[in-house]
């Protein structure tokens, strides 16, 4: 059976066919152009769908379902986009109704995007054998997804774990000390070019580091230990016993999760907490269709 995974993003929507094992057969994307209503945009999604479903000769008996990740603040129950700081023009936009206009056979699972890369990460990534972790992607913003006990946990209205919210340090760099306001990627990149007095990208903030630069180095450390508080608090809240970490800011790899692990393994409430495992996310290629389609693929 296939799943038609559809990952709405800022920039682009990545959609594709997934089979039961998370092969990828089919992908492509398409500008999510801020010109352009939600509703033309979900229609040439649907015929990008339909120009792959044709041209792997896949018939209607052998579509699963449609799975969603989007941004939010969302409503999953309701299947709609409430206020996406990225998609102003979607804000209140009914995904899932709009999608049953032109796929109305087969049932459509909308979740959160972080919450949907979690689901893949346990179905196929670095968490496939843990019971309770939380994934957490840090980016453009940071977010997370959490799962306990077996199964995901989404809370309410689907934006169980918007932790970018979190206060982590009150006041710092001028903002009110909300984790992504310090520590994301975009976070980083802001204080860099305010400290050298010049637009510095996130890349060339941690390349200074590495080469040495005192002012680069005592940013890109703070930056690790502001991810490290907002991971105990983390640890602290939900007990898991593993934290998988995705998303850019990710890739810099041993450098960052070395200093993520040291702090927490100081820091951390109990003596189990300080000993969770902090490992990279497995599926940073595609991890977004994945993880849409892991909605369709996996129980959760």
């Amino acid at each position: 059976m296939i799943a038609i995974g559809i990952d709405i993003g800022g920039t682009k929507i990545a959609l594709g066919l997934v089979d039961e094992t998370g092969k990828v057969l089919a992908q492509t994307s398409l500008k999510t152009d801020p010109d352009k209503k939600p509703a033309q945009l979900i229609g040439e999604v649907a015929d990008a769908v339909n120009a792959m479903l044709a041209e792997r000769n896949v018939s209607p008996d052998e579509v699963k379902g449609i799975g969603v990740g989007a941004p939010g603040p969302l409503d999953a129950k309701h299947g709609r986009l409430d206020s996406p700081p990225n998609l102003p023009a979607w804000h209140g936009f009914g995904v899932v109704e709009e999608l049953r206009k032109h796929f109305g056979a087969w049932p459509v699972h909308f979740q959160n995007d972080a919450t949907a890369a979690t689901l893949a990460e346990k179905w196929l990534g670095a968490a496939r054998e843990a019971e309770n972790f939380i994934f957490i992607t840090v980016s453009t913003g940071i977010g997370a997804g959490i799962y306990m006990h077996g199964r995901l946990i989404t809370g309410a209205s689907g934006n169980a774990g918007d932790v970018g919210f979190i206060t982590v340090e009150p006041g710092a760099a001028g903002t009110d000390g909300y984790w992504e306001q310090i520590a994301s990627g975009t976070a980083i990149a802001r204080q860099a070019s305010e400290t050298l007095g010049r637009e510095v990208s996130t890349k060339e903030a941690f390349d200074l580091a590495a080469a040495g630069d005192a002012q680069m180095t005592e940013l890109i450390e703070l930056t690790y230990r502001r991810l490290g508080v907002g991971c105990v608090s983390l640890i602290n809240t939900l007990d898991p016993e593993l934290i998988v970490i995705g998303g850019g800011v990710s890739q810099i790899g041993d450098p960052l999760f070395d200093a993520i692990r040291g702090y927490v393994s100081q820091h951390a409430l109990s003596p189990a907490g300080r000993r969770t495992a902090i490992v990279p996310a497995a599926l940073s290629q595609n991890a977004g269709l994945i993880g849409a389609a892991s909605l369709v693929h996996q129980a959760y």
